[in-house]
């Protein structure tokens, strides 16, 4: 502990500053400033010797927060980086994109804001990269087994990295016809910049992982042709069904689903040829949906200059700080302001989609919406309070039901992801099931988490034994 006085005397928590929001409105760019060293510094060493550091239970991978702290108020860099990457595959990922349930679990957080512990890991992972501390790992034998991972996303990248960083030969299979699954497009530029993933690729293929993208398993190869040709495959498709509406006017024109928006959009900001999107130009938006993926929409449709942006949730406003009902360390129904929120739009609580308004040419021009009232523990409309809002593009942003599962042909469980037992295993031996595939939707986190976990397995059936970590069971939870 580099300062055992920090948290008593660095009191405010800091971050770098953002661009101001005329001019990110302008692009799709980080919309974060690079950060003071010096500021880094000090929010390091706000970490308290606390004891039981319950940072690392409420982050899935276990990452090792005090000392990679520690390491980088003294401003030894390179130990930060090995400590960082003892746990987690990619910290540029989970330092942009993760919620951090990390700083949730944050002691200091009982009673101050907590340690800025995505900033600093994010830090970390970018100045390690420009020092070149980041160098690919390649075993020092090949084990003669062979391993497909299907799909791209966190789960299947970190998998990957694992079983090749064992000696295995690994060979992913992606049906995009580039690498990173919704990483790489259903994340917007703003959050996530890909050149962080192509980079984390450039590493993992020098280490021994092969790729083949534009096949999907299911089509161009069936998975028993898959599993007649690898020692093992593991299923890392993740959860991307997405969760419908079916309320009346459901099939008008213009009430489109958030990644039906979400992923041309990106495809068009990395200038892939593909089918136009969806322009929100001139349009009046409602998004229904207030979590991650209906802030990414919104976003986005102020981006593309969209005349009002509305995002609905049928939920009360959280409360601005923790309730009795979600103590410490548990991960809090809080208000949260994200990025895309202070860049503008309207948030309105308690509205119950009851149907969609439409036009003499069938397309949207309107939701009809009512109060929500809480009966019976349900959420209904409340009668009388229906009024209709105008909007001639709806985004669904719903949240996922589970995997796409017809291709594949494997069991789902009562909650419609695959089947799989204690070790990630399906029915069929040798195929095993990781990230959001088999756990449902979740966290970038848990994803990173479980695809290093499954690794451990299939090495185990491979091998026998072995030595790669298993930060999580499939059915493990974190502090909710």
């Amino acid at each position: 502990m580099a300062d055992p006085h920090g948290f008593l005397t660095v009191t405010d928590r800091e971050l770098p500053k953002r661009r101001p929001v005329p001019i990110r409105l302008m692009d799709f760019r980080e919309v974060h400033e690079e950060g003071d060293p010096e500021q880094l510094r000090r929010q390091a060493s706000r970490c308290m010797d606390c004891g039981v550091p319950f940072c690392h239970q409420g982050c899935p991978l276990g990452n090792l927060i005090p000392e990679f702290n520690d390491a980088m108020h003294r401003g030894e860099l390179s130990r930060a980086v090995e400590l960082l990457h003892a746990t987690n595959n990619f910290p540029e990922f989970t330092g942009r994109a993760c919620p951090a349930p990390c700083e949730s679990a944050c002691v200091l957080g009982i009673n101050q804001p907590p340690v800025t512990i995505k900033q600093v890991e994010v830090s970390i992972v970018d100045q390690g990269f420009a020092a070149g501390l980041i160098a690919p790992e390649i075993p020092d034998r090949i084990s003669g087994h062979t391993v497909a991972v299907i799909g791209s996303g966190p789960a299947g990248l970190a998998c990957a990295q694992q079983l090749t960083r064992a000696g295995h030969t690994v060979v992913v299979y992606e049906r995009d016809e580039r690498l990173g699954g919704l990483l790489r497009y259903g994340i917007p530029d703003f959050k996530l910049e890909k050149h962080h993933i192509d980079r984390r690729l450039e590493q993992m293929r020098a280490e021994g992982t092969r790729f083949e993208t534009a096949v999907e398993i299911g089509a161009e190869l069936t998975l028993e042709d898959v599993r007649a040709r690898f020692d093992a495959v593991v299923v890392c498709t993740g959860a991307t069904v997405p969760r419908d509406m079916p309320v009346p006017g459901r099939e008008l024109a213009g009430v489109e689903f958030a990644m039906d928006y979400l992923v041309p959009s990106n495809r068009a900001q990395a200038g892939e040829d593909s089918v136009p999107g969806i322009d929100a130009a001139g349009r009046h938006v409602i998004i229904i949906g207030g979590g991650d993926t209906g802030a990414d929409c919104l976003g986005t449709a102020l981006r593309q200059k969209a005349a009002s942006v509305t995002t609905l949730a049928i939920g009360d406003k959280p409360p601005t700080e923790r309730s009795e009902s979600d103590p410490w360390p548990t991960v809090p129904r809080i208000f949260e302001v994200q990025t895309s929120h202070e860049e503008g739009g309207v948030r309105r609580y308690l509205a119950s989609t009851t149907g969609f308004v439409g036009d003499r040419n069938s397309a949207v021009r309107g939701i009809e919406v009512s109060e929500t009232q809480f009966l019976d523990g349900r959420r209904i409309p409340t009668p009388g309070t229906e009024h209709v809002l105008k909007a001639d593009l709806v985004l669904l942003a719903l949240g996922f039901s589970g995997p796409e599962s017809e291709a594949l042909g494997l069991d789902l469980d009562e909650s419609g992801a695959f089947c799989r037992d204690d070790s990630f295993q399906t029915a069929t031996a040798g195929v095993f099931v990781a990230g959001d595939a088999g756990r449902g939707q979740s966290l970038i986190v848990w994803g990173i988490a479980e695809g290093r976990a499954a690794a451990a397995e299939v090495d185990r059936y491979l091998t026998g034994s072995t030595r790669l970590p298993a930060p999580v069971t499939p059915r493990d939870i974190g502090f909710k």
